[in-house]
């Protein structure tokens, strides 16, 4: 029965990750006629519903949930075998999900990245970029890249980055009409440009430091965005005052298009992790790319 059904299992798992057909098909790189036929065999060989569907979305049944939560473990045993063969014959092989947000994709992930997929251009690696604290384990994501301190102790981390700090900066035309500010409160009175996170609670709370002591201020502003890119251009256009990394702004600091403030509050943080649920073995491809994007003092 198992031979019977394996194709249409694995793609109940695609569309049931997916949560659409439409998706599931172009991954697949078939129809979504012919992937609503295969459930529909599927579904009537089984005598169970494996998928609740309505116009807007895709959802596995309790039943579908029992399955994913029954095949994935011994797919995954499947795959590390089979690229442990594919090792052995001369050549590594493998696709990759990872969770990365906007900064360390754009300054560390990407940058690392190029030259090993050049060097193994049989591995596959899909960057899904979110702000957001997302649940690698539920999103099916091989591991996920966060800050140290955003990670949970269950997880295994692997450092790629070093400590970053972020800065307070603004333009010299927004500068011209407004006071510097002296103390991380001072941004009470001024205009900001905020960050949205969604699992954060909504706007990112500024976070100072003097002396040990950790403080937040909440920030108001004509703008609010979700993307760093966005922000930094607010600041350069004279939005008001942007939280920023470091890193990000420094050319233009010293070429002085950007005006840093507060220097002494800001804090360093640990820098980027790696992280990922605890295997007893990985694939040889994931263990590449953790040597590759490895932090080294």
């Amino acid at each position: 029965m198992l031979k019977e059904n394996f194709n249409e299992l694995h793609i109940f798992l695609v569309v049931a990750r997916e949560r659409s057909f439409t998706k599931a098909a172009g991954i697949l790189g078939v129809s979504q006629s012919a992937l609503s036929h295969a459930m529909k065999q599927l579904e009537e060989r089984l005598n169970i519903r494996l998928l609740t569907r309505t116009t807007r979305s895709v959802a596995p049944t309790e039943a579908g949930e029992r399955i994913i939560a029954c095949l994935t473990p011994r797919l995954t045993e499947l795959e590390q075998e089979l690229a442990s063969v594919v090792q052995v014959s001369g050549s590594t092989a493998g696709n990759i999900r990872l969770s990365v947000g906007e900064h360390s994709a754009q300054s560390l992930v990407w940058p690392k990245l190029k030259p090993f997929l050049k060097l193994y251009p049989d591995i596959t690696i899909e960057l899904v970029v979110d702000n957001g604290f997302v649940d690698i384990v539920d999103g099916r994501f091989d591991a996920g890249i966060r800050l140290g301190e955003s990670i949970d102790k269950d997880m295994v981390a692997v450092r790629i980055g070093p400590d970053i700090k972020m800065a307070i900066v603004a333009s010299p035309d927004y500068f011209s009409g407004h006071s510097l500010p002296q103390t991380p409160y001072d941004l009470q009175q001024h205009c900001c440009i905020n960050m949205y996170l969604p699992t954060a609670g909504g706007r990112y709370h500024w976070e100072f430091e003097r002396e040990g002591k950790p403080l937040r201020v909440r920030v108001e502003g004509q703008v609010t965005f979700n993307l760093l890119t966005e922000r930094i251009d607010a600041a350069l256009s004279g939005f008001g005052i942007a939280c920023i990394p470091e890193d990000r702004v420094t050319q233009y600091i010293k070429s002085g298009k950007l005006v840093q403030v507060l220097q002494s509050w800001c804090p360093t943080f640990p820098g980027y992790y790696l992280y990922y649920p605890s295997r007893k073995q990985h694939p040889p491809a994931f263990s590449l790319m953790i040597d590759a994007l490895r932090h080294v003092d």
